[in-house]
């Protein structure tokens, strides 16, 4: 008799842990389909970004998304990310010791299909189709046409590039992208792609020295053939 209980006992605390690895799996299943469900605690709106200080249980996070309404004890639900940490944000003049920039953001549980984009150097004003203008390259510089029919060549080299900045965005994962033509091409590659910490503005006429790097991916959608990182903005 007292090996039947000491065997039921077994076969109960078996049972017991069974079902407690089978919510596991469930719980595991529900975040994979849904993500991240979290409650908005505080609401910072910056010129590129909304930062929300969000909870989810016990842990506190703050995410950097499209520029959006939202307001403090919303639930939101986002999936994936790209954490950033000491990253500063200009505008607000302060640096978060960790931030993740999501990948989708949205009122609804992400099995209902809802979602925004996380934040792109892509967005914004659109990058103007191909200008037709004429800028003559800086000397002991190159043409955005010639660089681009030639990457294999700079790739990792520090070059000079002169155009026409057609699109700005400031203060993106810690970095400001420009992009630039000066009217040549190599097919349908007509403009340069450029990340800096120096400021420019719409329409300037900029000459910019960096290195140059083929198939940048920085995840998230955040991929470039031909990228010159770490400009500096040269002075004519």
């Amino acid at each position: 008799m007292r090996f039947k209980l000491f065997f039921l006992a077994i076969l109960s605390s078996m049972l017991l842990f069974a079902c407690g690895k089978t919510d596991e799996v469930q719980t595991a299943e529900q975040i994979a389909t849904e993500g991240h469900r979290v409650k908005v605690e505080e609401v910072l709106q910056a010129t590129s970004y909304t930062y929300l200080r969000v909870t989810e249980g016990e842990n506190e996070v703050w995410l950097a998304v499209t520029t959006m309404s939202v307001e403090p004890g919303a639930t939101m639900y986002y999936k994936g990310g790209l954490e950033m940490n000491n990253f500063e944000s200009r505008d607000l003049k302060r640096t978060f010791e960790k931030v993740l920039f999501v990948d989708q953001i949205s009122a609804q549980p992400m099995g209902a299909g809802m979602g925004m984009a996380a934040p792109s150097p892509h967005s914004g004003t659109p990058v103007s189709d191909k200008l037709e203008i004429k800028i003559e390259p800086v000397a002991g510089g190159i043409s955005i046409g010639d660089l681009s029919s030639q990457k294999t060549s700079y790739e990792n080299k520090t070059v000079k590039v002169k155009g026409k900045v057609t699109k700005y965005n400031s203060g993106i994962m810690d970095r400001n992208w420009v992009h630039i033509q000066d009217g040549t091409a190599d097919g349908k590659n007509f403009d340069l792609t450029i990340t800096t910490n120096d400021e420019v503005k719409l329409g300037d006429v900029v000459i910019f020295e960096g290195k140059i790097i083929l198939n940048k991916d920085f995840g998230m959608g955040y991929s470039y053939e031909i990228l010159m990182e770490d400009a500096k903005l040269v002075k004519n």
